[in-house]
């Protein structure tokens, strides 16, 4: 039997989710494969504007990253819930990838990452433990500073 999350309840963790950003490209935001919930790279966009334009830690101190960081998953989860109907269909967290654009001799981006794995952790407990890639890049779309990518694995 698969290990669902019971009972999750974003709320009840002081979380509200944003709505579902739409695509700034021609892509989906996801994509569904079996059990499998790919979501598009997501960036910081916070009412409807970036919470942080630049790189890392010149423009963006590491603070407002990670900030942005969390501000990316909760835009990820926004788009599974969307797809999937209830995250508590959600039975594991795959994998992330996580870019951050920073300035060359920054070598902080897990950390930055954390702002991701610790959300993770904290709305799905151990289901949300992933495997994890964390790397700097010279830009993101729409200059963003950071720009997470998803994988996800839900029940049937």
């Amino acid at each position: 039997m698969p290990n669902h999350c019971p009972n999750i309840s974003i709320s009840k963790l002081g979380i509200t989710l944003p709505s579902a950003p739409n695509p700034v490209a021609s892509y989906l935001p996801t994509r569904r494969s079996g059990n499998l919930v790919y979501i598009s790279g997501q960036i910081p966009i916070q009412d409807g504007k970036l919470l942080a334009t630049g790189l890392v830690p010149s423009e963006v101190d590491t603070d407002i990253a990670t900030q942005c960081a969390r501000a990316c998953t909760l835009n990820a989860l926004a788009c599974l819930q969307a797809e999937i109907g209830d995250l508590a269909l959600v039975t594991g967290v795959i994998r992330v990838g996580v870019f951050v654009a920073s300035d060359p001799e920054f070598g902080g981006q897990p950390q930055i990452a954390n702002g991701c794995s610790d959300l993770l952790k904290e709305v799905f407990g151990d289901i949300g433990r992933h495997a994890r890639a964390a790397v700097g890049c010279a830009s993101l779309p729409l200059n963003a500073p950071v720009e997470i990518e998803f994988l996800f694995e839900v029940s049937a």
